[in-house]
């Protein structure tokens, strides 16, 4: 941003005096907007005053016109660097002669909302100071200033003012009270302003410990440096440590001890799901992982979220950290708390989020001490109250770009801007990986990442979240939108909603929809939603889709061949049942004779019991689904029969495939009334290959090959018939960067314009914003057309 020369503008100006009130909209609270308007104006020499309200920013100014220009251009050109404008609005008062600027007691609206700003990692003026033996906050965890500390998770209502935060409790000392006043200061005006005379606390105790959690120390200058150098030493000694973070609780422990992290893995999640990893600087990290330009800045951003990084052959972290995987999940440190856990020969820990398996992350001391007492061996506590909780955001490098996979810390609440105004709606979003969306102005709003809806402690989180949401944007729903599968805790929960209008949304439909609404497309496109489950029009198992569709509706143009889903949910769980499905659907009963050692690993008995289910249509519905095609294939050479945590065959899959390999494997299309791919060729060529003694490696990449070519194929076909030449590619297949990078290469070869997620995530935390925009095109026809309009 170029600067601009304020002091210019201060000629002798003869031009009338003029008053103008000014709304901002946006990220504009929170991020020291009214301080960089208050030094603003006085630097102009304008009169009036600065406010928060409800909607946003308002400024009363008064001045000659040549100062009110410059001022209004530096609001443009040279905001805040956390702040977000999205609508500024002008309009001409009377002049009521303003002697002096102020900034003025916060403004309760009725109705109104404002973008509320995402927590922001610490600023390197806080870090500096942190850092330094003679400043006062040396050593202090919760030190922050406007520009950086905690917003989204202490935030309780708006106007974004100190009394509607859980830094309510604390009362700032003198001199912290004297930088919140002072204009020069960068904590002028900077709602969690604390130090250690009279800011929040740490406290260590053991998880065997009888001492009450409510009894803190009654001097909150009790120092917090003892409490972080016996943490150190714990971890050192490998020990795992329930730390009270900023949005929720993290498990960590020392990643480079096998045995620590092995525990960790064996008391907290008994699967091989990755652990989240945290290094105190870059060069740690480049210790055991590749890091590129662009991830080197997507990891040093302000919203510091776990980042996937291809890791080193040779490394000291753990093998029990990510078992199976080429990559490892990375971030920096976020909040001083988290800089001040290093040292002492420390430099990279597991942080893990603070949780049973499956549950939401644990937010208050009484749950962690009642939940996280048989992980963790220590617990280190802090006293500032989470309202929000927030677990951490997870994103990739792909094209030089980040890509969200998991939307939470730094990122939410997300706004996306749909460029019209919309009714007020709920999408509640699918089951696995849920987040909902809210609607309210122009403004599609993802929440955080509120994880699989699988049992009541989750959906609770949902509707504490939905509850809190809704009262800081004001909104009331008159629509509420929900996926097509009837056992989905979201659907259930829609459909128990009064007084609202009720949109289904099929699955996959709401994928598209969301990488549409996301890339700002309207026109139709071909949409290709490839996933593990999702609930057809036609009450199948629908996942490996190529749909027409815009937001007002979808044509399924083509599919995966449907086959045998033996035993519903447990066939996800255990792959092999997918793999006697393929085998059984290509050789017919004759697969027992193929000599594969996929029928040795599996006793006799369960493979009789799979082909009784799928020739009596026991317990087993059909699916096109292409996440199953992938657990098939994982199961058949070997890579992973059974799986302990969501798309493992696939993910290990994917890891074992060989890059340098070009073939593909044999496929059919047929054309019927819908263009079904049959991959009974292509199990064949698996087979053969098996029986061959070729490489996983080489078998994964020639799957991998074969399924970028059938979706070039079919895309191929659909354009000859529809002439769009636009694709859009969403569902959590498209996560896997092997296959996404060669179909995205095939089809720009052919003259596609392909369009991918960047800040929604591909998996079923987008689908939300695709049921949002969907219900939203049905408004008028659910409303009528004034009431969706209002």
């Amino acid at each position: 941003m170029r600067k601009l020369d304020l002091g210019s503008k201060r000629q002798v100006d003869k031009s009338p005096r003029i008053r103008k009130e000014i709304l901002v909209k946006g990220i504009v609270q929170g991020v020291g907007f009214r301080p960089f308007i208050y030094n603003l104006a006085r630097s102009l020499r304008l009169k009036g005053y600065v406010l928060n309200s409800s909607e946003g920013v308002v400024i009363d100014v008064e001045s000659q016109d040549a100062a009110m220009e410059s001022f209004v251009r530096a609001i443009e050109e040279n905001p805040p660097p956390l702040a977000k404008i999205e609508q500024i609005s002008t309009r001409t008062l009377p002049t009521v002669g303003y002697d002096s600027f102020l900034i003025r007691e916060s403004l309760p609206q009725e109705g109104k909302f404002v973008l509320v700003s995402p927590d922001i990692a610490t600023c390197p003026k806080c870090l500096s100071e942190l850092m330094d033996r003679a400043d006062r906050r040396y050593g202090y965890p919760f030190t922050n200033c406007t520009n950086c500390g905690p917003r989204y998770t202490i935030i309780q209502d708006i106007p974004y003012d100190r009394a509607k935060t859980t830094m309510t409790k604390f009362m700032m000392c003198p001199p912290c009270q004297r930088e919140y006043e002072d204009p020069s200061d960068r904590r002028f005006h900077a709602q969690p302003n604390a130090c250690p005379q009279c800011g929040p606390s740490l406290r260590l105790l053991a998880s065997s410990s009888t001492e009450s959690i409510d009894s803190w120390p009654s001097d909150s200058r009790h120092p917090s440096v003892a409490p972080l150098q016996d943490v150190r030493s714990l971890l050192k000694l490998g020990k795992i440590v329930a730390i009270k973070g900023l949005g929720g609780f993290h498990l960590a422990c020392d990643a480079e001890n096998n045995s620590a992290v092995k525990r960790l893995r064996n008391r907290k999640r008994k699967s091989d799901k990755p652990f989240a990893l945290m290094s105190r600087e870059i060069a740690s990290i480049e210790r055991y992982c590749e890091v590129s330009e662009t991830e080197r800045k997507i990891l040093e951003d302000p919203q510091k979220p776990i980042v996937l990084l291809r890791k080193l052959k040779v490394n000291r972290i753990s093998k029990h950290v990510a078992p199976g995987n080429n990559y490892l999940g990375v971030m920096l440190p976020y909040t001083p708390l988290h800089y001040l856990l290093f040292g002492d020969f420390l430099t990279t820990l597991v942080m893990t989020s603070g949780n049973l398996s499956e549950e939401p992350i644990v937010t208050s001391n009484e749950d962690a001490l009642e939940t996280l007492s048989k992980i963790a061996d220590y617990f280190l506590f802090h006293n500032r109250d989470i309202y929000m909780r927030v677990d951490d955001s997870v994103v990739r490098a792909y094209e030089e770009r980040e890509r969200v996979i998991r939307s939470s810390r730094g990122f939410a609440p997300h706004p996306i801007d749909m460029g019209r105004e919309l009714p007020e709606i709920l999408a509640c979003g699918a089951e696995l990986k849920n987040t909902f969306c809210l609607t309210k102005g122009r403004y599609a709003i993802l929440s955080q990442h509120i994880g699989d809806l699988a049992n009541y402690e989750t959906l609770f989180f949902f509707e504490e979240t939905l509850k809190n949401l809704k009262k800081l944007f004001r909104v009331e729903p008159k629509i509420v939108a929900y996926d097509l599968h009837p056992e989905y805790l979201s659907t259930k929960f829609a459909l128990q909603q009064s007084g609202v209008k009720l949109v289904g949304v099929q699955h996959h439909h709401a994928h598209i929809a969301a990488c549409m609404a996301e890339n700002h497309l309207r026109e139709k496109v071909i949409g290709i939603a490839f996933d593990g489950t999702g609930y057809g029009t036609d009450g199948q198992i629908w996942g490996g889709e190529f749909l027409v569709a815009d937001f007002g509706g979808f044509e399924r143009r083509g599919q995966f061949r449907y086959l045998p889903l033996p035993g519903g949910d447990s066939a996800i769980r255990e792959p092999y049942r997918m793999a006697v499905s393929y085998l059984y659907d290509t050789f017919g009963p004759e697969f027992r004779d193929l000599g594969i050692e996929l029928l040795e690993r599996i006793s006799g008995k369960r493979i009789e019991i799979i082909v009784k289910m799928i020739e009596r249509r026991i317990n087993t519905v059909l699916t096109s689904s292409c996440g199953r095609l992938f657990d098939a294939v994982s199961s058949l050479i070997g890579v992973m029969d059974e799986i302990n945590y969501e798309a493992q065959a696939a993910i290990e899959l994917e890891m074992v495939a060989d890059s340098a390999v070009d073939e593909l494997y044999p496929y059919e299309i047929l054309n019927t009334d819908l263009l079904v791919i049959d991959c009974r060729t292509m199990i064949k060529g698996i087979i053969d290959d098996l029986r061959g003694k070729v490489g996983k490696g080489v078998i994964s990449a020639k799957f991998h090959n074969a399924l970028a070519s059938m979706i070039l194929d079919m895309c191929k076909k659909i354009r000859a018939s529809v002439k769009i030449d636009k694709v859009c590619l969403s569902g959590g297949c498209f996560q896997n960067i092997y296959l996404l990078d060669k179909t995205l290469n095939g089809l720009r070869r052919n003259g596609f314009e392909v369009f991918i997620h960047e800040k929604v995530p591909p998996n079923d935390g987008g689908i939300s914003l695709g049921q949002a925009i969907i219900a939203n095109e049905k408004a008028h026809s659910i409303l009528g057309s004034s009431e969706a309009d209002a």
